[in-house]
């Protein structure tokens, strides 16, 4: 019985501790972002809006008053007012739910964009500037062939080929997204392996080799913690225009008809504008926070 009552007080006193440590990491988290929000107030608030693009894109559906592509040939051009806040386009479609649809597509490509070409360009740029040597010198050159590639020429043919007449919206978002990564990553692996470069000859790597740590272990375990605040700057800062959505709103209708109805192209250049400044004040709060160079520098 001694025996049993032992075991439920351990497991009791596990769970308090569990309990404890739970709470205790709940504490930090709002000290870091309470200083994080004190320190860097712009980084903050592009933040804030970053999360605003998300919540925006996932509930869409809940926001938007009206259907994104319905529209009333009595609604067409109408100025902002109570019944359309932003206004119709020259189809008579409510421009505030076509911006909060928009959302989705820009950040599905967006984002999707930055997790292929960040996670191409981290593996590249680990495996490359860790090997060194002639294995570095041959991946160099194919980023070098990859980098000189027209952008466009590439954009177009994977496009073409991958996409047919009865592809339908969601798989041509991804081909999209797909592709605009393959386009950032060439450029991202110069600067990860640029990291990894610097931290590769450092004396605890050369204590790590020296005590028969496996090379796949040290990447994982000492290399890429260290290039992993490089990483996540460059996923940060590369969500730039154009964003489709928004993009072929302000290049479509917006142009066409901006002289007698301006607003057509001010919201989706101003969704586009914040998103981008958002995302740039967030990346930039982020690297003089997690970069060991800048930490502790005013």
């Amino acid at each position: 019985m001694s025996s049993y009552a032992d075991q439920l007080s351990t497991r009791a006193l596990t769970r308090e501790a569990d309990a404890n440590a739970a709470l205790k990491s709940n504490d930090n988290a709002r000290v870091a972002v309470a200083r994080f929000i004190r320190r860097k107030p712009l980084g903050a608030f592009g933040g804030f809006l970053v999360l605003l693009m998300l919540f925006t894109a996932i509930f869409a559906d809940a926001i938007a008053p009206f259907p994104y592509d319905a529209g009333k040939g009595d609604d067409r051009l109408q100025t902002p007012s109570a019944a359309h806040i932003f206004g119709t386009d020259n189809q008579g479609r409510d421009m505030f739910s076509r911006i909060v649809y928009g959302s989705r597509v820009s950040v599905v490509i967006g984002f999707g964009a930055v997790f292929v070409g960040t996670g191409l360009a981290t593996i590249i740029g680990l495996l490359s500037g860790y090997a060194g040597g002639k294995f570095d010198l041959f991946f160099q050159r194919v980023v070098d062939i990859w980098i000189a590639f027209p952008a466009l020429v590439l954009l177009i043919a994977i496009i073409t080929i991958f996409t047919t007449r009865n592809t339908d919206a969601p798989t041509s978002i991804a081909i999209v997204a797909v592709t605009l990564g393959l386009l950032v990553a060439a450029n991202s692996s110069r600067v990860v392996r640029g990291a990894v470069l610097a931290v590769r000859n450092q004396a605890w790597m050369e204590a790590a080799r020296g005590v028969g740590v496996t090379d796949a272990r040290i990447i994982m375990r000492h290399v890429l913690p260290n290039v992993f605040p490089t990483i996540l700057i460059l996923a940060t800062v590369q969500v730039k225009p154009p964003m489709p959505a928004w993009g072929s709103m302000l290049s479509g209708s917006g142009r066409q008809f901006f002289l007698i109805a301006p607003w057509l192209a001010i919201w989706p250049g101003l969704a586009i504008s914040l998103a981008v400044f958002g995302f740039n004040m967030f990346g930039d709060a982020l690297r003089d926070v997690l970069d060991p160079r800048l930490r502790g520098t005013r």
